[in-house]
């Protein structure tokens, strides 16, 4: 494979519009924008009806709107499209726009195509129609120098996005919205998450990723990290485009490289497994010393235990599992007419603790699942309990919102509010309280150590961290949501605003970040001095 990472080759139906029509397609179409206050925009041709295909007057499937004539079109599949028949008898009538996300689509080549134009006028339309406010927020001129004070308005033309907090405040460092390049919202929403967990920023801002010397091997998806924390810690504000870094991660993992969806959990996933890769090939002749210490598990990994036990005579068998995160099901929320049985009170809101209480509760394992008892020398019927045996720098846990039914071969996405603390104590789910509380004070022999494994790192926990999904399960959009300095800001793509805590107890989270309690408050500090230090190297160097 070469070491050089190959842009793919850009719609030639795109630059064929372009060249005959320039941006005025672009300007003309902000009259049929709608923008939301809370980020969103659509295309609305006529208030006064629901849009439909001109053609069959169906409103299922996906709704195009023809940049060249305003006629509407629908899009239910490559096979069923009357978008592409409209293009195919009217001339260079090939570029459309997604009428619900407001995104360009070339409906010959059946995918997204992205135009930064296209973006700022998009994004013009919103400004404009946004509320002004304590909390609005206003355009400025900002320098697009690397490395330049975060509070110094430049020259630049450069449109940016920054919250109306006060004349002498601004936004922390580092916080930069990145455009959609199509159905990328899944990626940005990671994205964004990574960029602000403090022991991963610290160690790409660290410099202890050499690009120049990992490069020269083959091409590295965590020297496109590094390029991207270098670019959105530069100090400029202006929406960033990680093309580059979606190009490398496409050429890491084939099987996901097109402009559809994807599932934001499954891309962080994919990330870590990428970085570990790569990092566990350049230090294979260190292989044998123990755990891996590449950045992604030094950060989010962790051991969870299983212990299955058998029902006759006790006998239990014990593995342990390395994660990188938590899967968790939602709890079941019952009726608010319910009573707890301790309490009296109802209990009818699904919590975070009550879905790590249901994770770490021992379960009945089916008939197809028996534990062959090396004791009884049969199968026999079992208990399974789940705990973690110990702790990572950063939890990450995963909601289990999209449910598939084997049965009826469907898919659904729960839809249920999920109550979330800010600050989290794990030690009544480690491994250690779980045997006490199964054995209580008796002496019980194990494999290892539980108590000192357990109690290696502290327990309590910061949430920094939420990425959320709306919609429907086949067409929604991630949001990122950051804690930094105690102050909330919503990460939407290209867009930052600054966020209540209310706002953000009321999210349908679908991941969670929580750090180390001892860390989160040392990120400030940290910030701190990156940002002293950009400052540093925008007016030093002087002669």
């Amino acid at each position: 494979m070469s070491g050089t990472i190959v842009n793919p080759k850009p719609c030639p139906h795109l630059a064929n519009y372009r060249k005959k029509h320039g941006l005025g397609g672009y300007n003309s179409l902000q009259n049929n924008l709608k923008a939301s206050p809370h980020g969103k925009t659509t295309i609305l041709k006529d208030v006064s009806q629901a849009p439909r295909c001109n053609l069959c007057s169906t409103n299922k499937g996906r709704l195009y709107f023809c940049l060249i004539c305003s006629q509407i079109y629908c899009f239910l599949s490559p096979d069923s499209s009357h978008a592409f028949l409209h293009s195919q008898s009217e001339r260079d009538h090939e570029i459309a726009v997604d009428m619900e996300r407001a995104e360009l689509f070339c409906v010959v080549c059946c995918d997204q195509v992205y135009d930064p134009d296209f973006d700022m006028a998009v994004m013009c339309k919103q400004i404009k129609e946004l509320p002004c406010n304590n909390d609005c927020v206003k355009v400025r001129k900002q320098s697009s120098n690397k490395r330049r004070k975060v509070d110094d308005c430049g020259a630049s033309k450069d449109l940016t996005l920054l919250m109306d907090a006060g004349p002498s405040s601004c936004l922390p460092l580092g916080l930069r919205g990145l455009n959609n390049l199509g159905n990328t919202c899944f990626m940005n929403s990671v994205l964004q998450a990574l960029l602000h967990t403090p022991p991963f920023r610290n160690y790409f801002l660290g410099d202890s990723h050499n690009r120049e010397i990992c490069r020269r091997s083959s091409p590295c998806l965590a020297c496109d990290i590094d390029a991207v924390f270098s670019a959105v810690f530069s100090g400029d504000r202006t929406p960033y485009s990680p093309a580059r870094f979606l190009y490398s991660w496409w050429q890491h993992s084939a099987n996901l490289a097109s402009y559809e969806q994807q599932d934001a959990h499954e891309f962080f996933i994919s990330m870590l497994d990428r970085i570990h890769e790569k990092e566990e090939l350049s230090n294979s002749q260190n292989k044998g010393a123990g755990d891996c210490h590449c950045i992604a598990h030094r950060v989010f990994s962790g051991v969870l235990r299983s212990d299955v036990s058998c029902t006759v005579c006790g006998f239990t068998s014990t593995t342990h599992d390395p994660c990188v995160d938590i899967s968790l099901d939602m709890q079941h929320a019952p009726s608010l007419a319910e009573k707890s049985t301790k309490t009296g009170k109802s209990v009818g809101i699904s919590t975070l603790t009550g879905c790590l209480d249901l994770f770490t509760r021992p379960e009945r394992l089916g008939s197809d699942q028996k534990l062959y008892c090396q004791n009884c020398e049969v199968r026999q019927d079992s208990l399974k309990q789940m705990s973690i045996r110990r702790l990572p720098l950063v939890l990450c846990f995963h909601m289990k919102r999209f449910a598939h039914s084997h049965i009826r071969k469907m898919s659904k996405k729960i839809d249920q509010y999920l109550q979330f603390p800010f600050s989290l104590d794990m030690t009544p789910y480690l491994s250690s309280s779980i045997i006490r509380n199964r054995f209580g004070n008796r002496i019980f022999a194990f494999d290892g150590d539980e108590s000192d494994m357990s109690t290696e790192l502290s327990t309590e926990f910061e949430l920094f961290a939420v990425v959320t999904h709306s919609g429907k399960l086949e067409a929604g959009h991630y949001v990122t949501y950051l804690r930094l300095r105690n102050q909330w800001y919503k990460c939407d793509d290209a867009w930052i605003t600054r966020v209540s805590e209310k706002v953000v107890r009321a999210l349908q989270s679908y991941m969670m970040y929580y750090i180390q309690k001892m860390l989160y408050y040392k990120a400030s500090d940290d910030l701190d001095c990156f940002e002293m230090s950009t400052q540093e190297s925008a007016h030093g160097g002087c002669c």
